[in-house]
């Protein structure tokens, strides 16, 4: 079995993988299109991505491809606390935090960031990396330059860096949620033993506007009682005002299971599409 994930070692979305499928074979890739692409390509048997911070919200990136690109199933979740330190090369020890002159990172773990580094490095221009791991790698291996990473101490055990100060997220609250991807017609399924929590996540494309089209969406679960932990719209890419919402749905009860296909049923009545993107454990 083979895992693909978003590279190189000791990113965030490393440690998601190492927990979801530990002792397993891995394979990086340089951006989130590709691991996504590397699944569907049958590089890899399955694939993690992030797809939302508790700070910055949802990973667009990922939500978009899953979207519009791709035609995957997501098969498991788990939630991970991120810490951002920043951290720099060990030849750079005496140089004043205020004298840096690049800040390096990944644009979700910069925006989470953000206050330390206008309050703090208030020199450095912010250089945007692919991944957190990808941002301490640079510093590791170009002393001559004046740049901090932004990363986790993961990353900097890996590539040797000097951690100056940690958690310098702006909130403490800082979690990623990251999904597990496998190709919609795989018959191969991996057992998250760890949870007995499920959910599932639901695609509507509705039709072209109608008042309190939402409400009644909406009204198909709440009057079933079927709990949604997340909504949120997304642009169809087909024109202005034109959206698909995403709904997260948790499965409490085994009868759940059919009061979702009863509200998938009565959505679809309503004339929009209706595709679940998965029902999955969730840790």
């Amino acid at each position: 079995m083979i895992i693909g994930y978003l590279g190189p070692e000791a990113t965030f979305t490393h440690q998601a993988v190492v927990a979801f499928f530990p002792n397993k074979n891995y394979k990086q890739f340089d951006s989130i299109p590709r691991v996504i692409d590397g699944l569907v390509d049958k590089e890899v048997d399955f694939c993690v991505v992030p797809i939302e911070n508790s700070i910055e919200g949802t990973v667009n990136l990922t939500l978009d491809y899953l979207i519009h690109d791709v035609d995957c199933k997501i098969v498991g979740e788990l939630t991970l606390a991120i810490n951002q330190h920043l951290m720099i090369n060990r030849a750079n020890i005496n140089v004043s935090l205020s004298d840096f002159e690049l800040v390096c990172s990944h644009p979700q773990a910069i925006a989470q960031s953000h206050k330390f580094i206008h309050n703090e490095l208030t020199s450095a221009k912010v250089k945007l990396m692919n991944s957190t791991g990808a941002a301490a790698q640079y510093v590791s291996e170009n002393s001559g330059v004046l740049a901090v990473a932004i990363s986790n101490g993961l990353a900097a055990e890996k590539y040797g860096l000097e951690i100056i100060k940690k958690n310098i997220q702006s909130y403490e609250n800082n979690f990623t949620r990251f999904i597990v991807l496998a190709p919609k017609d795989s018959i191969e399924n991996y057992n998250f033993s760890q949870t007995s929590k499920t959910k599932a996540t639901i695609l509507i494309d509705p039709p072209n506007n109608q008042a309190g089209l939402l409400h009644q969406i909406l009204s198909a679960f709440a009057w079933r009682k079927l709990d949604l932990s997340k909504i949120e719209s997304r642009p169809a890419k087909t024109g202005l005002g034109k959206y698909y919402f995403i709904v997260d749905v948790q499965i409490v009860e085994e009868n759940d299971h059919v009061l979702l296909e009863f509200a998938k049923s009565e959505i679809e009545a309503l004339g929009s599409t209706v595709t679940v993107l998965g029902i999955y454990p969730y840790i």
